[in-house]
């Protein structure tokens, strides 16, 4: 019964994960104020760590683009 929690867990961090990763790779597709290499970036970033770089991306929007 543990091993079917310990999979459950997982399998919705793992949804959780590739959600988030789309989600960031969508909006990052559509802006059109980065370069194609920035949104390569971005886009490379999203699929490792999506809820960190999410809020990194959305930061640096705020601030008036993408950085150099």
């Amino acid at each position: 019964m543990s091993e079917l929690i310990i999979y459950g867990i997982l399998f919705l961090a793992l949804i959780g994960h590739t959600l988030l990763a789309g989600k960031m790779y969508r909006t990052v597709h559509e802006d059109n104020t980065l370069s194609l290499q920035e949104k390569n970036d971005w886009k490379l970033k999203a699929l490792i760590f999506p809820g960190y770089f999410w809020g990194k991306y959305n930061s640096s929007q705020r601030r008036g683009g993408a950085k150099k």
